[in-house]
């Protein structure tokens, strides 16, 4: 027997019974962007290296250490890390941006060479929503209300908003300074990975998770007093708008994100019942990206969440997701009788779009194969025997409900097929 390939360290398959948890989550998500406007984008797994390095920052960990890149004659290829870079990239490629806002979502796989473990993989999924060309306050509200009503829809209680602003690259350069300055003075309490960032970017100490570093951090100065009156107008804005609507949140000076392109309004969605991985979904406000990125100067927000750790979230919060049954399964034993009975399903098929009828297991014997249709779910067995097969017809037997099996032509079995869906509406 030849040796099994197993997968890739870190890239999951997805089996059929966790789908109806993906399903829910993402026809629910869908719905919702259609609603609030957003039109769907897809853009390639694969992009040129340089899109990320410009974008998330040459020397961040994400583009230093966990992209997977090669090269490919010449040309230096990764696949994506994130969707955002890609979404601006697409949108300038061909020329969404000339005098045009633009409100986009995309969905798909990412992939980060990471240690894998539970909530972390090598191969994760994203949706990402993104609204390019709109530098008022009322669009990062709507993209936070979005997402609060996407929770809402999936019954998800445990989730809590943490809300910052980190002002524009300028108010930020005088602060990096006081922090570079706060940290140096404690350079012997900072870890490998902090003494790094305080040479490339002393605002992501403040992200550190090393516990051990707690109360370094929260005794460092704050970015809100060095804010410049533009950026704290917005964010004053987009707390009120948040109000007037509901949603709360908690401030959290400390919040700054991963990525080097966000500027102004930041924002997670955090829960306390995923262990380490808290996060959920993130997101802010990103006017320079478009710029970084070859464009004119766009203001653009937008955020991501990762499917996993909802789906996830789901199942520990004992959100439902059932797995939809065929609506009837044939059952049919001989070679004609199988050949009667597939020409029949594909004709109630044709009937009956939208009904999920099932072929069953066609090599089974005749009693495993009602066994079979019993415990799929389904509500109707559709039988073809000996006596079925002479009359041209098929013997209509309800599974759920006593009601009587009945001898029924096609025509029949139709009305009959559409009466059951009524009745359950």
């Amino acid at each position: 027997m030849a040796e099994l390939i197993q997968p890739v360290k870190g890239m999951n398959d997805v089996l059929a019974d966790q789908a109806p948890w993906w399903h829910r989550l993402e026809s629910t998500a869908h719905a919702l962007f259609a609603a609030y406007g957003y039109r769907r984008i897809r853009i390639p797994v694969l992009e040129r290296t340089e899109l990320f390095s410009r974008s998330i920052g040459e020397l961040t960990d994400i583009v230093s250490k966990e992209m997977f890149t090669f090269d490919d004659h010449g040309d230096s290829l990764s696949l994506r890390p994130e969707a955002t870079a890609g979404v601006v990239r697409a949108a300038l490629s061909n020329g969404l941006l000339h005098n045009q806002q633009q409100k986009l979502w995309c969905s798909g796989p990412m992939f980060r060479r990471e240690k894998p473990q539970k909530g972390r993989y090598r191969q994760f999924h994203q949706m990402s929503v993104e609204a390019l060309g709109y530098a008022e306050p009322e669009i990062d509200a709507e993209l936070i209300a979005l997402s609060a009503r996407l929770w809402r829809e999936l019954t998800l209680s445990s989730v809590k908003l943490e809300l910052n602003t980190i002002g524009t690259p300028e108010s930020r350069r005088a602060y990096r300074q006081v922090l570079v300055e706060y940290f140096s003075r404690q350079r012997d309490r900072l870890d490998g990975d902090s003494l790094r960032r305080l040479d490339v970017n002393p605002l992501r100490i403040l992200d550190s998770k090393n516990p051990d570093l707690r109360e370094l951090i929260d005794g460092a100065p704050q970015l809100t007093d060095y804010l410049d009156a533009d950026s704290r107008a917005h964010f004053d804005r987009v707390r009120e708008l948040l109000a007037d609507v509901g949603v709360s949140y908690v401030l959290n000076p400390r919040l700054v994100r991963g990525l080097d392109y966000y500027s102004r309004t930041v924002f997670e969605w955090v829960t306390d019942r995923l262990g380490a991985q808290s996060a959920i979904c993130s997101g802010g406000r990103y006017d320079g990206l478009v710029a970084q990125l070859g464009g004119r100067d766009t203001p653009a927000v937008g955020w991501a969440l990762g499917v996993e750790r909802i789906v996830e979230l789901m199942q520990a919060e004992g959100v439902t997701a059932p797995d939809t049954p065929p609506d009837a399964q044939l059952v049919a034993a001989g070679d004609a009788e199988r050949r009667f009975g597939f020409k029949l399903v594909e004709l109630l098929r044709e009937r009956l779009p939208g009904f999920r009828i099932a072929l069953g297991s066609p090599s089974a014997g005749f009693k495993a194969q009602l066994r079979h249709a019993d415990k799929s779910g389904a509500r109707v067995a559709l039988i073809v025997g000996e006596a079925e097969l002479r009359a041209q017809k098929i013997a209509f037997k309800p599974l759920r409900g006593g009601n009587p099996q009945r001898l029924a032509t096609v025509e029949e079995c139709v009305d009959l097929l559409r009466q059951m869906r009524a009745s359950s509406a």
